[in-house]
């Protein structure tokens, strides 16, 4: 039986060689996302279009991933919620924290595992075998 897989994901990275991988992991997952290649970009998208999953880095150019996802918060108004994991190389004490308080529900190190990205998948979109 194939997995059935669904949820329309936004990948938020500056990184053209990050980019790549991380969709590149998600295709092999099963999964299509589309790309905003930094923090300002991520909120006109978002803005313009209804996601289930948002995977976003945190050190980009013009609006970082902490800003964009505190100013994406204030864009839901107490609507739906957003589910924003974020994806950082910053993996040092403190990190964590920092974005959770910027809104964030989730925290992925780079360089992202694929295990760790398909048990971020399964629990924020359906994903059944």
């Amino acid at each position: 039986m194939e997995t059935k897989k669904s949820g329309r994901i936004l990948v938020v990275e500056d990184n053209v060689v990050n980019q790549k991988i991380v969709l590149g992991m998600l295709r092999s997952l099963g999964f299509q996302a589309d790309l905003a290649v930094n923090g300002a970009e991520a909120l006109v998208v978002v803005g313009a279009q209804e996601f289930d999953l948002v995977f976003m880095d945190c050190q980009m150019p013009e609006v970082d991933g902490y800003e964009a996802t505190r100013r994406i918060r204030v864009l839901e108004n107490d609507q739906r919620h957003l589910p924003i994991v974020a994806m950082t190389a910053n993996a040092m004490e403190g990190d964590e924290e920092r974005c959770f308080e910027a809104g964030m529900d989730e925290f992925l190190p780079k360089p992202v595992r694929i295990q760790a990205l398909n048990a971020v998948l399964r629990k924020w979109l359906v994903v059944e075998d």
